[in-house]
């Protein structure tokens, strides 16, 4: 089962994500705290991790569970990008490992890696153009 399959049959997302559209539908109404530690453990990363990408504390979402408030609009829509960097990155490199290895990876001329770039929403968008770019065949 891939990445947005296993969100959409936990009953985290009810859309595929499939245009900015629906990012921005789904983030104005607030993702549920259950999307974020789902995709968390599909994804492998530490929670602390990912909510360092979100800029906000593991206390804090942690906090939003218990209250069992939404997360913010602009919380949600940055993890929505993430997810759907998740799901072509998952389509190019195969799974979510050789993803994962990719983002960690500097580029041959720099000493970032492209995860460097995910803790705003406009560094995912450049991210997803990379591998979009990986895709059709041209260099990094």
């Amino acid at each position: 089962m891939n990445l947005l399959q296993t969100l959409i049959k936990g009953k985290v997302l009810k859309s595929n994500l499939d245009s900015d559209r629906d990012i921005v539908t789904l983030a104005r109404k607030g993702l549920d705290t259950k999307a974020f530690y789902v995709f968390s453990s599909t994804i492998k990363m530490p929670e602390k991790e990912l909510a360092g990408l979100l800029n906000i504390s593991a206390r804090t979402i942690s906090n939003y569970k218990i209250s069992e408030k939404p997360l913010d609009a602009n919380y949600s829509e940055h993890l929505l990008k993430l997810i759907k960097l998740y799901k072509k990155g998952e389509a190019i490199f195969g799974n979510i490992d050789e993803f994962n290895y990719w983002l960690r990876k500097p580029f041959w001329n720099a000493r970032q890696s492209p995860m460097d770039w995910l803790s705003t929403p406009g560094g995912v968008d450049l991210v997803v153009k990379e591998i979009e770019n990986i895709a059709e065949g041209y260099p990094i």
